[in-house]
């Protein structure tokens, strides 16, 4: 969610000082004293005084968003103008500050304007008329106005397409694959909720609006508990397919990773009769499911389909393909036939401008049009990684909302509730009417009382004098180019605009953001690369603690991210006499396979050797009942993946996490960093209360707490 720091009218150094710039509203030089920015200081002005009275009117809000669009163009405009002096380029972006603090001050006043600020927000048409009013005013000619068809996903071009052989066979067999029109889509229709954006406040109520319980439509008490092959269904997974049995179609199958997921999906789609169903997941469980169809689904087939496809069945009832390949079967996917859908491991389909979520949104897209009523389902145990706008993507791909608005039924429960954004009551009966379409949240704690307790021990270990040293210059080198950036964006400022007195955050995060956006995958000093400099001198120290383990307690699961650090790993548990596998990426799915099963089924297999990105997700390690963490995530979903590889129904034994940590480095920061996101899904799907939602990029987290220390430092002497 947008927030006052994080404002785009920015890209301003504009201090949040309780005044602002005392010429924002005082006359221009002649030269633009009709132009825009006396018309956007006036705007602004009465925007403030709309929301300082509590009235966050739709024309407020419409004015609020028109400030904040021209405030970005003209900024854009002022710096790249010739034609200006030095003195009136710095005269002109002073007062654009201005007014942006001004916008950022008034928008924090009422949460549900934060959005309205951010350059994602959907411009409706009186946004527009409004824009090109004030252009008009300022004597400006307003831009020719875009064609109002939506613009396309994407424009990059297509990959070369394949299609299995079989599929020209399965065409050949059905020609006459009729769309379902049983099903007449409508538009949605406004009346109290006419002018407002919906999907921020359906975000925000999430983060805002918890009541205490986990996130889980109404389900209807089983009928009967037996799954084909006389399996007997545990009570909170029977609950599921009967309401698909019942007729419900779309869910977000968002229960704690162990409970089952996989068997829900595939007995949802028994009840459904959503065959041929398409299963698109990491490529790690492809073989899994196929697995699982057999096991869950006696009679039906499963192909998994590799590569070009060249040895697909495509007569099997359950067609199974990893993210990786959709590129270049998507033709024929969304053509096919199929009557359901799943998602496997939907977080990540998360950024919604990466090639694997527009593909999955093309495929199910496609599949609603065709057949009326299809069954979709995203599974993950973790719907949010960082942001409650995680949730946009899945919602897209259930169909509950498209780019703009949410889609009719939605649209009518949000009516129904009487109430608008501007109300606080709007929130919590907002998020009931999207959970009711279909978020199913359970948590081991409550499905599984006996399932045993976990727990996580950080163990802080003190490396070598060499690997302090080096740690410590990186982070120094880091601070320091940080420092500069901020004593340089200080001394641009005004002497009124500037308070040394004390650490300016906002400044803080914008450089930290900068820095993290900047020097991903860059060489030299940076936060990524001093993660994995920690990863290399804790790696003899974590495999030597894992050792130990093993010798008292038996098998042990050792998770690292980079492929040095498990390397190292493997090397000194060899050298301690201790027989070990692996879980990497680069695997095939049989040698994966192989590797667990060992595991699993060897005694004197001790230790297991993963991936967090390769392991992380769709497999089971409950052989044992203790952990070692070599190297921190930077996420809690990922970390909290990981732990559920043994942390599970059927584990046995109570469960202990040991995170190995750095003492005195930003290892022990980033952990303290983990522990405080962990609230974002606690409140959004668990319903816990507590503190404020934690939702952000912990690796700008880290980065801000390393600049913030340095410049409190400095000011203290």
């Amino acid at each position: 969610m947008a927030d006052a720091a994080t404002i785009d009218v920015s890209e301003t150094d504009a201090s949040s000082t309780d005044a602002p710039p005392a010429d924002v509203t005082a006359e221009a030089p002649s030269r633009d004293r009709d132009a825009l920015i006396p018309q956007l200081a006036r705007a602004v002005r009465q925007v403030e005084a709309g929301v300082k009275r509590g009235s966050a009117s739709r024309s407020t809000r419409v004015k609020l968003q028109v400030v904040a669009m021209l405030a970005r163009e003209e900024r854009a405009r002022v710096r790249a103008d010739k034609a200006l002096t030095d003195a009136e380029r710095a005269e002109d972006l002073k007062r654009l500050d201005g007014i942006a603090v001004i916008l950022a001050k008034a928008a924090s006043r009422e949460p549900t304007l934060l959005p309205l600020l951010g350059e994602g927000a959907p411009i409706t048409d009186a946004v527009r008329e409004r824009k090109r009013e004030m252009l008009e005013a300022a004597g400006m000619e307003p831009e020719p106005e875009a064609s109002s068809a939506p613009a396309p996903e994407s424009t990059e071009p297509l990959a070369p397409q394949v299609v299995p052989p079989s599929v020209h066979r399965v065409q050949l067999a059905n020609p006459f694959l009729e769309p379902d029109l049983s099903h007449v889509r409508r538009k949605p229709e406004r009346d109290r909720l006419a002018g407002f954006d919906l999907l921020s406040p359906l975000y925000l109520s999430f983060e805002v609006a918890a009541d205490g319980k986990p996130a889980c439509m109404p389900l209807p008490e089983p009928k009967q508990r037996l799954a084909p092959g006389g399996k007997e269904l545990m009570h909170h997974q029977s609950q599921l397919v009967q309401a698909a049995r019942d007729g419900h179609r779309t869910f977000l199958l968002a229960d704690e990773p162990g409970l089952g997921k996989t068997a829900q999906a595939l007995l949802a789609a028994q009840a459904a009769d959503a065959f041929p169903l398409l299963v698109v997941a990491p490529s790690v469980v492809k073989i899994n499911w196929a697995r699982e169809t057999e096991r869950w689904a006696p009679g039906r087939r499963a192909a998994v389909l590799q590569g070009d496809g060249d040895s697909l069945d495509a007569f099997a009832d359950v067609v199974i393909v990893n993210f990786e390949v959709l590129d270049r079967h998507i033709g024929w996917l969304e053509r096919f036939g199929f009557r359901g859908m799943v998602v496997d491991e939907a977080h990540f389909i998360k950024n919604i401008r990466s090639k694997r979520s527009k593909h999955v949104l093309q495929i199910s897209a496609a599949l609603r049009e065709r057949v009326g009523n299809p069954l979709l389902m995203a599974l993950t145990g973790t719907p949010l990684i960082n942001d409650i706008e995680d949730f946009g993507a899945i919602w897209r791909f259930l169909g509950w909302i498209d780019h703009k608005e949410p889609n009719a039924a939605l649209t009518d429960q949000l009516e129904d509730i009487g109430l608008t954004p501007m109300d606080r009551g709007f929130y919590p009966a907002a998020r009931k009417a999207v959970i009711d379409m279909g978020i199913v949240r359970r948590r081991k704690i409550d499905v599984a009382a006996d399932i045993p307790a976990r727990r996580i021990a950080d163990i802080p270990v003190e490396l070598d004098e060499a690997s302090v040293r080096s740690i410590r210059s990186a982070e120094r080198v880091l601070v320091e180019r940080m420092l500069a950036r901020y004593d340089a964006a200080m001394s641009q400022r005004s002497a009124d605009a500037r308070d040394e007195s004390r650490v300016d955050d906002e400044l803080v995060r914008r450089i930290a953001r900068s820095e993290v956006e900047t020097q991903e995958g860059a060489t030299g000093e940076n936060v990524f690369a001093l993660a994995r400099r920690i990863g290399r001198a804790k790696a003899a120290l974590a495999a030597d603690y894992a050792g130990q383990l093993a010798h008292s307690v038996g098998k042990v699961v050792f998770f690292a991210k980079h492929i040095d650090v498990l390397d190292a790993a493997e090397q000194s548990l060899a050298k301690a006499g201790i027989k070990t596998v692996s879980i990497r990426g680069d695997q095939t799915p049989a040698q994966r396979q192989r590797a667990i099963d060992a595991f699993t089924e060897d005694d004197s297999v001790q230790v297991i050797v993963c991936s967090l990105m390769a392991a992380g997700v769709g497999v089971n390690l409950q052989a044992a009942a203790d952990m070692v963490l070599a190297e921190l995530s930077w996420t809690d979903a990922e970390q909290t993946q990981a732990i559920d590889r043994i942390h599970r129904i059927g584990q046995s034994m109570p469960v202990t996490v040991w995170r190995i940590l750095a003492a005195q480095t930003i290892d022990t920061r980033i952990a303290e960093l983990l522990d405080a996101k962990a609230g974002l899904i606690g409140r959004a799907i668990d319903g816990a209360a507590g503190d404020e939602p934690t939702s952000g990029d912990l690796r700008l987290e880290a980065v801000a707490g390393m600049l913030h220390d340095a410049v409190a430092a400095r000011l203290r002497g």
